[in-house]
This record gives C-alpha cells, sequence and structure tokens, in this order.
C-alpha cells in the first residue's frame, strides 16, 4: 500500500499559453469585471426604482441582473488575485463553493433565458390574455423555479465531483474550478461523475435552447401575420434583445461541453466569454435600444449638474 496525502488546497495554474501575460490579463479582465457589476446594478436599481418597469419582462430581466452578477462573480475576483501576483492557492472548500456556485448560477440563467423566451412568446402571441397568464403569481413561480432548478442541478454536481477522493496533484490546470478540471485529479473512478456532468450540462443546455427555438418560431409565424410594418417592428424589436443575449450565453456553453476534444486555449477563450463578456454585455444588449430601461435610469440618476447651476 501507498501512502497518500490528502489534498486540501489547490494551486490554479490560470489561463493555458498566457504565461508573462499576467499585466495585460488583469488590466484587461478587471475592466470587463468593473463594467460587469456597474451594468448590472444600474439595471436593476432602474428596474426596482421605477413603476413603470414592474413587468413581468423586467422582473426577470431584474433576475438575470443579479444571476449575471454572480455568475461573474464566482471566478473574477480570485482570478484578478493571482493575476496581480498574489496566491494561486484555493482551498478544497473554496474550489467546492466556486464549483457549485459556477454550475448553480449557470443552469438557474439558462432556465430564465427559457423563462423569457416563453414571456416573450405570450405577449407576442397572446397579447390580450398576457397579464392574465402572466399575473403576479405565476412569475414569483416561474423565477423560483429558475433558482430551484440551478440549486438541484449545482447539488449533483458538486456532491458527485467532490465525493471521490483527491490524494495526488493538487494542480488545477485552469484558472478556475470546473469538473474537467479537477477530475483528473482524483484518486478514485470518475466515470460516473464525468457521465452525469456531461450529460446533466450538456443536455440541460439543449433541451432549453430547443424550448426557446419553438417559442421563437411561434414568435416568429405571429410577427409574420401581423398586417402593419409599424407592428412587426415593435414586435420584433420587443424580441431582438433576447434572441442576441441567448445567442451570446448558449453558444460558448453548446461548444464548449459538446466538442469531442476542445483544445485547452479554445476552450478557455469560449470559457473567458461566457463568464465574463456575456455578462457584461446583457445590460448593454437590454438598454441600448430600450427608451424605458435609458428613461428608468435618467430618472433614478438625474444629472446633479444642472441642479447646482440652478442654484
Amino acid at each position: 500500500m501507498r501512502n497518500h496525502t490528502v489534498v486540501t488546497e489547490y494551486i490554479l495554474l490560470g489561463i493555458p499559453e498566457t504565461e508573462g501575460l499576467e499585466t495585460v490579463l488583469f488590466a484587461l479582465f478587471s475592466s470587463l469585471y468593473l463594467c460587469t457589476v456597474l451594468g448590472n446594478v444600474l439595471i436593476f436599481m432602474a428596474i426596482i426604482s421605477s413603476s413603470r418597469l414592474h413587468t413581468p419582462m423586467y422582473f426577470f430581466l431584474a433576475n438575470l441582473s443579479i444571476f449575471d452578477l454572480g455568475f461573474s462573480s464566482t471566478t473574477a475576483p480570485k482570478m484578478l488575485s493571482y493575476l496581480s501576483g498574489l496566491s494561486q492557492g484555493i482551498s478544497f472548500q473554496g474550489c467546492a463553493t466556486q464549483l457549485f456556485f459556477y454550475h448553480f448560477l449557470g443552469c438557474a440563467e439558462c432556465l430564465l433565458y427559457t423563462v423569457m423566451a416563453y414571456d416573450h412568446f405570450v405577449a407576442i402571441c397572446f397579447p390580450l390574455r398576457y397579464m392574465v397568464i402572466m399575473n403576479h403569481r405565476v412569475c414569483p413561480i416561474l423565477a423560483t423555479g429558475t433558482w430551484m432548478g440551478g440549486c438541484i442541478h449545482a447539488i449533483i454536481l458538486t456532491s458527485l465531483t467532490f465525493q471521490l477522493s483527491y490524494c495526488g496533484s493538487n494542480k488545477v490546470n485552469y484558472y478556475f474550478c470546473d469538473i474537467p478540471a479537477i477530475l483528473p485529479l482524483a484518486c478514485g473512478d470518475t466515470s460516473l461523475a464525468q457521465r452525469v456532468g456531461f450529460t446533466n450540462v450538456g443536455l440541460l443546455s439543449l433541451i432549453c435552447f430547443f424550448l426557446i427555438l419553438v417559442s421563437y418560431t411561434r414568435i416568429g409565424i405571429a410577427i409574420s401575420k401581423i398586417r402593419s410594418a409599424e407592428g412587426r417592428q415593435r414586435a420584433f424589436s420587443t424580441c431582438s434583445a433576447h434572441m442576441t443575449a441567448i445567442l451570446c450565453a448558449y453558444g460558448p456553453v453548446i461548444i464548449i461541453y459538446l466538442q469531442p476534444n476542445p483544445s485547452a486555449l479554445l476552450g478557455a477563450i469560449i470559457q473567458i466569454l461566457n463568464n465574463h463578456v456575456t455578462p457584461m454585455l446583457n445590460p448593454l444588449i437590454y438598454s441600448l435600444r430600450n427608451q424605458d430601461v435609458k428613461s428608468a435610469l435618467r430618472n433614478a440618476f438625474p444629472r446633479r449638474g444642472f441642479a447646482l447651476k440652478k442654484n
């Protein structure tokens, strides 16, 4: 029998093939994270403060801002810490916590995108019954379902991953604790965790994407039946922001988990797009062409300069 040292800490080796670029990457990712925090906080505060935005669509958008903020914060602070020259170590419990919240918020966001597609489907296809279908009881139930679904998903994956014995190398060849980076370090049989992780994440993404596709197919048919060009334009503008966010969010997830042999650098780049770029873009996507959000932001954060001049 061989003596094994039980792993109590992991060493995050960082983004593959980026040695010597720590200063540049720190400046880049700190800017992205700052924009993510600022953008999502502004969107959330605008929705909370404006009574005009107390509708189902903006209720789900407020939840998306929370998910985006938490999702980015799961990996960004630790990555910025070691890019700035601090310790690359993360405790066993910290690694498990990071993996849990990464999959919890990622799954909840996938489910929320599906719920938002259903909300758009009801708004376009059943406009007269919209407030009856998406009433004040249904919306909190749907939102709670996304939180609960993400929690159950993350508990399954985290428990399967960290019930294994880790008694060998503690060097994680990645910039955060994710299942494909952690499982190769286990001493026991990892086949069950690999199968469940691949099936759970990949299948969930595909099912949600299929439901979104069905919703937007029905929406497209309904829009094509609108006679006026102005009506078609208004209906399309209602859905365009969400469709753009879908492409930004689901594309990286499907590519990461469903390609057979992804290269380490390509996988890291795609993961970075999903973890740090998409949460930053969502506030811009939902506010640039949305006059209600712009108006709410102006009312929530009035320009004090004008007030000072008047005084």
